[in-house]
């Protein structure tokens, strides 16, 4: 019989909290061998989205099927969760709990041993197994708990968050290894505020705003969809000059690197025209936007635009 691809399917799902509608008919799918990227603004939806996958909640409407069932309990050992807030034990000593955890999940005690060390060895955390979790830094707590939702080899991983303390070679670290996992046949999705992350990572995007779905599917599409009507700029010199050239809609500078939208008509011509005798550039292309322009145009320019306006 063919594996159905299709791990995770939320349809239509609500939730409420009172007078708060933090989900409102939220629909998307999660398939194996995909990363999807659950995106946006805090207090978006994004963790009461994930806590009803898990059934921490269950939804007010709507359905969440896994494994092609609604019965939950039946497709709990699964499923990897890491939450966004620390769901370990302080006190306990790393492997220690690592290996309660897989217990949970009904691994075998000699294979759980293996498979704890392998990870703990991968993320360089192995000469630290004995030690208290309290005694570990913020990234390495991460690890640890990242560890957890992977030890007992789930088809699908619910990440709130998975990047959260780590520094940039741990961040490269656990993208790669989520990408292999992906590539093994696994399902992922996971929610994160890094949006240039998040491009390097994710397969498609599902974008919510007020608890509502405003923007989703595959990212090269999201992206395309948008136009080639960005400039991708890298330049040595005062980045000042770039809010200045003509055509310009709006700019948003990192360092020595911006991004400029331009205006409807506007000639891309022109903007190089004025940029060359004030900036060195290093690199000058018309593309589509980036995620995280996508991002603040969808769900944040309104923030943006009365903070400039004051």
């Amino acid at each position: 019989m063919r594996e159905v691809s299709t791990v995770l399917e939320v349809a239509r799902v609500s939730k409420s909290f009172g007078a708060n509608h933090a989900v409102d008919d939220v629909s998307f799918a999660v398939e194996r061998g995909r990363i999807c990227g659950l995106l946006g603004r805090n207090g978006a939806g994004k963790t009461t989205t994930l806590r009803m996958i898990n059934g921490i909640f269950l939804p007010d409407r709507g359905a969440i099927t896994l494994f092609g069932s609604s019965r939950h309990r039946d497709s709990r050992d699964r499923v990897g969760y890491l939450p966004e807030e620390r769901g370990l034990y302080r006190k306990m000593r790393v492997l220690e709990q690592l290996l309660f955890f897989a217990e949970i999940k009904r691994r075998r005690a000699a294979e759980a041993a293996s498979q704890a060390r392998m990870w703990l060895e991968r993320l360089e955390l192995w000469p630290l197994r004995d030690r208290k979790l309290e005694e570990l830094s913020r990234g390495n707590q991460q690890k640890v708990q990242l560890i957890a939702a992977l030890l007992h080899e789930p088809e699908l991983l619910v990440l709130d968050g998975p990047m959260s303390g780590f520094d940039p070679v741990n961040v490269v670290l656990v993208r790669r290894i989520l990408q292999e996992l992906a590539a093994a046949g696994r399902a992922i999705l996971l929610s994160t505020h890094q949006m240039a992350e998040a491009e390097k990572l994710v397969d498609e995007i599902v974008l919510i705003h007020a608890g509502k779905v405003v923007l989703a599917g595959e990212i090269e599409a999201v992206r395309s969809s948008f136009g080639q009507n960005t400039l991708h700029v890298g330049f040595s010199g005062d980045g000042a000059a770039v809010h200045a050239a003509p055509g310009v809609e709006r700019a948003t500078v990192h360092g020595h690197a911006a991004e400029l939208r331009l205006a409807a008509g506007a000639d891309p011509q022109e903007t190089l025209a004025f940029l060359l005798p004030r900036l060195r550039l290093t690199r000058f292309e018309v593309a589509a936007p980036s995620l995280e322009e996508i991002f603040i145009d969808q769900v944040g320019a309104e923030t943006l635009a009365a903070e400039a306006a004051s």
